[in-house]
């Protein structure tokens, strides 16, 4: 009920108890009060403060992932942490995110507006992954994120000069960006054969979507590897149309192994080769003529070199005609000074059984015949305006380089080589170069490519046709164009750096990026001056048999310089290790390459492939697996006849007939491996 006051309002009200002031004894309680008050209020603030940041923190879980306004972390099921990231292009406004279902978005930094998530994706029992996207809505911010590697051993990305498995990290670099180059010639760059995919120990794989503008930096002070996406100063383009907006996308999946993780993101993100090269090629090796003569080959030398292979008793999958036939680079033609009757000499080869592959290149020099006929048909890559052909400079000269993503370029190019197969009964060909550090830094080309390394895959799909015998050094994206992948050419010495140590880490490497079918280059090295240890020209001889010895053990072996160079003891030697490659190792490779086909699973292997658990097994860079039944420990440091080696458990035999039932690894120190031995031990 209403009660009514007698003035009305604003009128004077009557009846009303006289105020009473306050004693002094009665103020303190009520001071006391009001700080009671203003604790109870600031208690329940709290309280709800709690509360709320309780549902944040739940919010910003998803399975083992815990995002925070600057990065994320991802435990396994045990708890420990096994892969962290760090946002280094912005700061999270966690007010401005939310969940759905498995999708955990935001919509802000603390400056702008994005796009990002992260979604849960459990594809089965023992994997789980998480797709994450960082987009940028205003054009040319960079998006970058920071990997902290120390938490496990690291492989994978891209094949490199100075070769370690794991991989090891040195020094400072900004991001630059992830494109095929040639290590050779350009050392400090990633190699020719790349994937943006890594895997860890602790059985973590990352991969980066192919539509990102991709950079890679690191910093071996901090632990970290940059991730970045940008198009501002760099090499990648957005697609015609779109705007400049940096996009990183990758995903991380965490599994119970390394092995079994490995195995999942292969099936799941790599092509296959779709069929198995031609099996002699697996069997008996091929002979270059490339170390032994460089470019000073001609008719002469050829007959002579393929005579003496013979005359040694040597088998042959094919010979490799390399740099120097032609005139000019780009004339695909033979030097009539060099081979004045080259269909004579193809006459002479094709009659002792020898099939005969020719070196090629995606050049077309300045001084070769078909230079203008290239310019005025557009079957170069353009300068950026599409006006004018491009010129690059190569290790041979300057030219035009032809533009892949054009079908006439492809047309006129295999026409080339169906001409010199159909005139001469050409086996293959050795598809060299194709790295994308030989484009210009800005270009056009026919189909506009966001990604300079997808020129390197178009390169590599005109080895299709010649695919049984075929020979490429540069792949991207490339595990199903079924051809012999061989990481760019080692110098004839003992180290890490593109010499014999650094065999095992490149073959490693490849493998785990999908490419199993392997020819890891020719024995001894490429006999360089100035980058050769030995004399005479030659590598030294303890080099060459310890390198006959390790390629003897690949998919597939390549002489160039002969082993009669050195003499009957060697000879012997090759003789002894071409047949050992034909009976024992050749087998088990086809076995695994009619597996590459659906499984995509490596044919030489890392020794923590079988021992997933053991820590001294994924620093292990001087051994290698065949499959899961055959170790093999080559000598590969120089005046040594023995060597320390790791066993894993199991049931071993050595080549030597010793027998190892271990339930535990073992570690065989300083055991005596001869000159003319390499240790290779067998599941039993």
């Amino acid at each position: 009920m209403y009660q009514v006051v007698p003035g009305g309002a604003g009128g004077t009200v009557t009846d009303v108890i006289p105020k009473q002031k306050l004693s002094k004894d009665t103020r303190p309680l009520v001071g006391a009060g009001v700080i009671g008050l203003v604790l109870v209020i600031a208690a329940v603030t709290a309280w709800c403060y709690y509360i709320r940041s309780l549902r944040k923190a739940e919010l910003l879980k998803t399975e083992l992932l815990d995002l925070n306004k600057d990065g994320y972390i991802i435990r396994n099921q045990g708890g420990s942490i096994v892969f962290r990231m760090d946002f280094r292009s912005g700061t999270l406004d966690l007010d401005s995110c939310s969940k759905e279902g498995e999708i955990l978005s935001c919509v802000r930094t603390t400056d702008r507006k994005l796009i990002f998530f992260i979604e849960t994706v459990r594809p089965k029992d023992t994997v789980q992954c998480y797709r994450v996207r960082w987009e940028e809505v205003v054009p040319d911010i960079p998006v970058e994120h920071a990997m902290t590697y120390k938490f496990a051993h690291w492989y994978g990305g891209a094949v490199s000069a100075v070769q370690h498995w794991p991989i090891s990290i040195s020094g400072q670099q900004a991001p630059k960006p992830f494109v095929t180059s040639d290590i050779y010639s350009n050392r400090d760059e990633f190699g020719g054969i790349l994937e943006s995919y890594w895997i860890s120990s602790n059985a973590t794989a990352i991969k980066i979507n192919n539509s990102v503008p991709f950079h890679l930096g690191w910093n071996d002070t901090e632990k970290t590897m940059y991730f970045q996406a940008r198009y501002n100063d760099s090499s990648f383009k957005p697609n015609p149309g779109e705007m400049p907006c940096a996009e990183l996308s990758y995903r991380v999946c965490v599994g119970s192994d390394v092995t079994s993780i490995h195995k999942y993101m292969v099936r799941r993100y790599f092509n296959k080769p779709n069929k198995v090269p031609a099996e002699v090629m697996f069997r008996h090796p091929s002979w270059s003529t490339w170390a032994l003569h460089k470019t000073d080959i001609d008719q002469e030398k050829l007959l002579t070199y393929a005579a003496n292979i013979r005359k040694y008793n040597f088998n042959c999958s094919q010979m490799e005609l390399d740099d120097g036939y032609s005139r000019h680079y780009g004339d695909f033609e033979f030097d009539p000074v060099k081979f004045p009757n080259a269909s004579a000499m193809f006459h002479k080869l094709k009659s002792d059984d020898f099939m005969v592959s020719l070196w090629i290149h995606p050049f077309v020099n300045h001084d070769s015949e078909n230079f203008h006929t290239c310019v005025e048909r557009g079957l170069f890559v353009r300068e950026p305006t599409g006006q004018l052909s491009a010129l690059v400079r190569w290790w041979n000269g300057i030219g035009g380089i032809l533009d892949f993503t054009n079908p006439e370029t492809r047309d006129w190019f295999a026409s080339q080589l169906r001409s010199l197969r159909s005139r001469y009964g050409v086996s293959s060909f050795k598809f060299e170069a194709g790295e994308a550090n030989y484009l210009p830094w800005k270009f056009k080309t026919l189909e506009s490519i966001r990604d300079p390394s997808i020129f390197t895959r178009r390169y590599t799909e005109m080895a299709s046709l010649y695919n049984d015998r075929a020979e490429a050094r540069s792949g991207y994206q490339s595990q199903n164009i079924s051809c012999f992948f061989r990481p760019i050419d080692r110098d004839s010495v003992w180290g890490y750096e593109l010499g014999l140590k650094s065999v095992i880490p490149a073959v490693l490497t490849i493998s785990i990026l999908g490419y199993q079918f392997i020819l890891p280059d020719m024995i001894g090295g490429n006999a360089h001056v100035n980058r050769t240890y030995g004399n005479r020209g030659l590598p030294d001889r303890e080099l060459y048999i310890r390198w006959l010895e390790l390629s003897a053990f690949m998919p597939s072996m390549q002489f160039s310089i002969p082993p009669w160079e050195y003499g009957d003891d060697v000879v012997e030697i090759a003789r002894k290790y071409t047949a050992l490659h034909e009976s024992l190792v050749a087998p088990r490779v086809l076995e695994l390459a009619s597996e590459v086909l659906s499984t995509g699973d490596p044919i030489i292997r890392p020794v923590w492939w079988i021992a997933t658990g053991d820590e001294t097994a994924y620093k292990i860079d001087s051994q290698f697996l065949i499959g899961d039944d055959l170790m093999v420990a080559p000598v590969l440091e120089p005046g040594k006849q023995e060597r320390d080696i790791y066993l894993p458990a199991g049931h071993w035999r050595s080549y030597k007939g010793e027998r190892f039932d271990i339930k535990e690894p073992l570690h065989l120190t300083d055991y005596p491996v001869d000159l003319d031995e390499i240790a290779y031990f067998l599941w039993v």
